[in-house]
């Protein structure tokens, strides 16, 4: 028989594949989120991520410079504070002094090469526990702005090279990239959270910073997960209002709208790996129906295949010391 095209002569060895191999993720593609909480020695895991940990900022700077040496070099904080300070305006969020604050500036003095991402939203501060300002059970869009407008400045005046406006509010965008550059931080770039879906998988995450919502659900400003061209409607928004970097979130469930994204924007695609990506990997791996390792470069694999060029990770550490071995 003769067959002229043969794709398996592609295929026949390890070398072969690796010549040919049309994706790859590399540590220096991927962002790592970190739980910080305040407190002294404290390293505590959070039970639905197996091997994710809430850090004080002790620990958190050595967890940063153990990852530093993986060569991980981009670090997404996130903060976990104790009800008692959160309110309905999240001011502990612009408090000079607070435990973020000193965390955001803790690791650029101690490591000033690394990127540090900051998120801009209300429900870490916030009594409500939602991403905007609450009135009359409403999440009003328009007030919420300047609280981030707030929160956004006293970020980067602590040392954070990009914000991450997680809330979905209409606008934020361009309100703070016209607070940053008014007060002279127009080195300060934006990663939007661009496609936020209203997805069912942010529980651990919640879980981690004890911040679910005190009431309702976060459908009214985040997106339909059965929704596709609204997603171009708002990267074109975040793109006209000066975001650097367009985000989706989640990413494995979403990799069509990621793939739409790169194809109609030249910025750079990120795509956030979230919590309940990762423990549902996490839990089947651990139960031993699949291959924890395999399936994590698997899934980093897809997302950059479908056109991510930056990964927010909680594998961020595991996949560089999977590499590292290598």
């Amino acid at each position: 028989m003769h067959i002229l095209r043969r794709p398996r002569r592609l295929r026949t060895s390890a070398a072969v594949r690796a010549l040919v191999e049309e994706t790859s993720v590399s540590v220096n593609d991927l962002i790592l989120p970190v739980f910080v909480v305040e407190g002294q020695n404290v390293k505590r895991e959070v039970a639905s991520m197996p091997g994710v940990y809430r850090h004080s900022l002790d620990n958190l700077l050595d967890e940063i410079g153990q990852c530093q040496d993986l060569g991980i070099k981009a670090f997404d904080l996130f903060p976990g504070l104790d009800e008692s300070k959160k309110d309905k305006y999240a001011s502990e969020s612009w408090r000079e002094g607070s435990m973020y604050l000193e965390a955001i500036h803790a690791v650029k003095s101690k490591y000033p090469d690394v990127v540090v991402m900051t998120d801009v939203a209300m429900d870490p501060y916030s009594s409500d526990g939602h991403d905007g300002y609450v009135e009359n059970g409403e999440i009003l869009n328009d007030e919420t702005l300047e609280y981030l407008g707030k929160m956004g400045i006293a970020q980067a005046q602590a040392g954070a090279d990009i914000l991450g406006p997680s809330d979905m509010m209409d606008g934020r965008v361009g309100y703070l990239r016209e607070k940053l550059d008014d007060a002279g931080f127009s080195k300060v770039a934006i990663m939007s959270y661009t496609a936020k879906y209203a997805s069912a998988l942010y529980s651990p995450f919640r879980d981690a910073l004890e911040s679910a919502p005190k009431f309702g659900d976060k459908k009214t400003y985040q997106m339909n997960p059965a929704n596709i061209k609204e997603a171009l409607i708002e990267a074109e928004l975040d793109y006209a209002e000066g975001a650097d970097y367009l985000m989706v979130k989640p990413a494995m469930l979403y990799l069509d709208i990621i793939k739409m994204l790169n194809d109609n924007f030249a910025l750079p695609i990120a795509a956030y790996n979230i919590s309940g990506e990762y423990s549902m990997i996490k839990a089947a791996a651990q139960k031993g129906w699949i291959d924890g390792d395999r399936v994590m470069l698997e899934t980093l694999t897809s997302i950059k295949r479908a056109g991510a060029k930056i990964i927010l990770t909680y594998f961020a550490k595991e996949f560089a010391q999977i590499q590292q071995q290598r």
